[in-house]
């Protein structure tokens, strides 16, 4: 058995590689991944041509796995056709999720009102395509859980993952009984973040995924680099403090449900 075999498996679930803070560099950053543990790495698409990029960038490299969707963030600047697109690509096979789309009222350059139709469509392409559905949220909480929850009570449990969750407890518990699972990133890793560390002890264990989000939200000890997958592993282990957990278990059950919720 290698070295790299041994290692706990990691699935970092979030992760923009296609990023230009990331050009000319992703074999490196695939390499040092895989130095870690890493099994595989969620490449999240936020517009047509980022989701095309992600899925052309899996078809080269077996440890990716593309997620398809728009970034609420992002609509104001897109073709008409743009969701017909995602739709598109969201029929390949290698594909494994929907998103990220979800809701954010912090940078207001798209109102939630046209945010929330672009969420819909992305909930219904999910269930048609029976793929999960990734989750944006930022300052925008009360609207995302009540379009998830008039979704889940018209449709029966919501396959997804609010990523790089940041809500509060009762968030949490609704999310977790909508049958979504929860994502940590970075942010679960900093001083200030206590409030967060203690809303994660009390998940269950089969519903906790890791992510980096990267480039963004490095975790502590690399606060204030650019993000990367590898980094994924000082978020998995502050996730194990968190539930009092070797490091070695909370990585395996993280990789377990992520393999489950993305069929990997």
């Amino acid at each position: 058995m290698s070295d790299q075999e041994s290692l706990p498996p990691l699935v970092d679930t979030h992760a923009h590689l296609e990023d230009e803070r990331f050009r000319g560099e992703v074999d490196a950053i695939i390499a040092r991944a895989k130095a870690v543990g890493m099994v595989r790495v969620l490449v999240v698409g936020t517009t047509p041509e980022d989701s095309r990029a992600c899925l052309e960038r899996a078809r080269l490299e077996p440890l990716l796995a593309p997620a398809v969707g728009l970034h609420p963030t992002h609509l104001a600047d897109l073709p008409d056709d743009a969701f017909e697109q995602i739709a598109a690509l969201a029929q390949d096979p290698l594909v494994v999720a929907i998103g990220e789309t979800g809701l954010d009222d912090y940078w207001k350059e798209v109102p939630l009102t046209a945010q929330i139709p672009s969420l819909r469509k992305h909930l219904a392409l999910s269930r048609q395509t029976g793929k999960p559905i990734v989750l944006h949220c930022r300052d925008a909480a009360i609207p995302l859980m009540a379009e998830l929850e008039a979704d889940y009570q018209a449709n029966g449990p919501v396959a997804g993952v609010l990523h790089s969750f940041c809500g509060d407890l009762a968030q949490a518990q609704q999310a977790l009984a909508m049958g979504l699972y929860l994502s940590f990133s970075g942010m679960i890793t900093q001083k200030g973040n206590q409030a967060l560390r203690d809303i994660a002890a009390q998940i269950p264990q089969d519903r906790l995924l890791v992510e980096t989000d990267s480039p963004y939200l490095a975790p502590r000890p690399h606060r204030g680099q650019r993000n990367e997958p590898a980094f994924v592993r000082h978020t998995c282990q502050m996730l194990a403090e968190c539930l009092g957990l070797a490091y070695p278990e909370m990585a395996q059950a993280t990789t377990n449900n992520a393999k489950r919720l993305f069929r990997l």
